[in-house]
């Protein structure tokens, strides 16, 4: 009889949390900037050109800061098992039983856990150590490049609607065509990202929906009062 391997959305995290981030953020900042400009100054060239920036802007930024923050967790990680590494050589007694006291504090047997210790100490004891005492697998191993790809990428996604909308829609509804298009396609990656994240998908569409409409209607009201964009 086959047996069909369980569905883990955990193993998805490592791509899906900077995809998304990227995409709600490259279309709601792209968005309110775009509003923030029409509403103070409606002029196509003006609107265009800032959600160009914003959109260029963002996607780097996005794509550096992603990298850099992950960068650090690697470099974290390396030291760890360098360091893991160097005291395996040096003292691998201690370790096998600093190994076997994790499995012993799980619900394992004192006999138990010293014999499965020492099975996968002879199996991969570095591998063995990384996964229990440090807790780095492959499904949570920091990759920085993509990462920083995955985020550059889904923020220039996001920004294309409200790039796209700044050149079709007429200029006095501006804000209007932006506000109700963001939502719509807020609404579809909410629905998305619970969707692949294996959450509810009401709460998600909802939570996404509110805070992205506070913060296009927040930006609104300082472009149309003070004539400027804050971001």
């Amino acid at each position: 009889m086959h047996h069909l391997l369980e569905k883990h959305y955990v193993n998805k995290i490592g791509w899906l949390r900077a995809a998304v981030l990227g995409a709600n953020d490259g279309l709601l900042s792209t968005t309110s900037i775009v509003i923030g400009v029409a509403a103070a100054q409606p002029d196509r060239n003006s609107i265009v050109l800032a959600a160009l920036a914003g959109m260029i802007a963002g996607a780097m930024s996005m794509a550096a800061g992603e990298y850099v923050s992950v960068s650090s967790q690697e470099d974290t990680e390396k030291a760890d098992l360098l360091r893991e590494k160097r005291e395996l050589k040096e003292m691998p007694e201690q370790e096998l039983i600093e190994l076997a006291k994790i499995y012993e504090k799980r619900g394992v047997t004192k006999e138990t856990a010293l014999q499965v210790a020492k099975e996968l100490t002879e199996h991969d004891a570095l591998g063995a150590h990384a996964h229990d005492e440090l807790g780095i697998n492959e499904i949570t191993q920091a990759k920085p490049l993509q990462a920083a790809i995955a985020s550059f990428g889904a923020f220039a996604l996001g920004a294309l609607l409200p790039f796209a909308v700044s050149f079709l829609a007429p200029i006095k509804e501006m804000v209007y065509f932006q506000y109700g298009f963001s939502i719509i396609f807020l609404m579809i990656l909410g629905a998305i990202s619970a969707k692949t994240g294996g959450s509810k998908i009401g709460i998600a569409v909802l939570r996404i929906c509110f805070w992205g409409t506070v913060a296009m209607g927040i930006t609104a009201l300082i472009g149309h009062f003070f004539g400027v964009t804050v971001l």
